[in-house]
């Protein structure tokens, strides 16, 4: 992974050790197998290779505002570097005839063409090499940035389900609480009241996008559970049942309370009790979370998806697992509905 807060101290880099090769290779090719003394071509190679680390650095800072000519933008980046070829040339032709002590000699037409061709064929591949580098380094960023807004996306997608509390549960709950009072069950009202302040409390203040253990789970749902017995009495029946063995495996936090709320909400038969089982049980891959109820069941396909309960479920589980959860609806045989949840495993001791 490319850290792109160094990408300044990446184009120094590149940009000294180019030129040390650039010098190294210079000296073996080319100053070595000719002619010239020690006491001209190492000054002069210094000089050669200084000049081209600087051209090339000019070269940079223009190259960033030809983009005001965005229909000639090719031609200006050519016309640079031709320019940046002819002047590097002439620096290096007068600085080696300053050297030998001959600053007027004027350079042949053979020598032109020469150096000129080896200067713009140095500094074409600078610029290539530049270019090649600033668009990769320029791509890498806009995907992390990409990358960066689907998280930020993803984690608001998932805060914004994650308290989707239902209003009617509220009011519901307050006056079951207000009508147990009147009934004068003070206590059996203060007991129903501190239950939703806890529920109400840890619904608020759990990260959303914190996964909990089954047995965490499993005490918040019997605490919905109890509030909602505060209004529904007798006709209310729920049992959760939990493999010993599964009960440190991670889950999304108050995963399954919405699919019970949804089956309180449409799934009872009037003037009718209802009957609610829960389980969790392991599978060799995972974990499988079943909801079935003795309720009047789904109607039609389509009915499945209509509960905010469950679209709630289905959307937190696609975004915390991107499709390797499973979310599917059905009716039971002998009546009510049935929602079944697979999750891929993972235990919080393995954390």
């Amino acid at each position: 992974m490319i850290n792109l807060s160094r990408r300044p101290h990446l184009f120094w880099l590149c940009q000294c050790g180019g030129w040390a090769v650039y010098a190294l290779l210079t000296e073996i090719m080319i100053k070595i197998p000719s002619t010239e003394p020690w006491s001209i071509h190492l000054p002069h190679l210094l000089i050669d290779t200084l000049c081209g680390f600087s051209i090339t650095l000019v070269l940079r800072y223009l190259y960033a505002r030809v983009y005001v000519f965005k229909n000639y933008q090719v031609a200006m980046h050519v016309l640079l570097l031709i320019v940046a070829s002819l002047a590097w040339t002439q620096i290096k032709w007068v600085s080696l005839q300053w050297l030998y002590n001959d600053p007027g000699k004027l350079m042949s037409w053979f020598d032109f063409g020469t150096w000129t061709t080896a200067s713009l064929t140095m500094l074409a591949t600078w610029t290539a090499g530049y270019f090649g580098i600033k668009s990769y380094l320029d791509n890498v960023e806009q995907r992390e940035r990409a990358d960066k807004a689907t998280h930020l996306a993803k984690e608001a997608q998932l805060k914004m389900l994650r308290y989707q509390l239902n209003p009617h549960f509220m009011f519901n709950s307050i006056n079951a609480i207000s009508t147990l009072i009147l009934k004068q069950e003070n206590s059996h009202a203060v007991l129903v009241l501190e239950k939703l302040c806890d529920f109400l409390r840890y619904s608020l203040y759990t990260d959303p996008l914190k996964k909990i253990p089954v047995a965490e789970e499993v005490t918040m749902v019997n605490t919905y559970v109890d509030i909602e017995k505060a209004r529904f009495r007798t006709k209310l029946s729920v049992q959760i049942d939990t493999d010993p063995d599964i009960e440190d495996m991670l889950i999304p936090s108050m995963l399954v309370q919405p699919l019970i709320e949804n089956v309180l909400k449409h799934g009872m038969v009037p003037d009718q009790g209802i009957r609610i089982t829960v389980v969790f049980s392991a599978l060799s891959d995972g974990l499988a979370i079943t909801v079935t109820d003795t309720g009047k069941g789904f109607e039609d396909k389509e009915a499945c998806q209509l509960g905010i309960g469950m679209t709630n479920c289905k959307d937190r589980l696609r975004l915390f697992y991107q499709g390797r959860a499973r979310f599917t609806t059905e009716n039971n045989p002998d009546g009510g509905a049935c929602v079944r949840i697979f999750i891929p495993y993972e235990s919080a001791s393995a954390l």
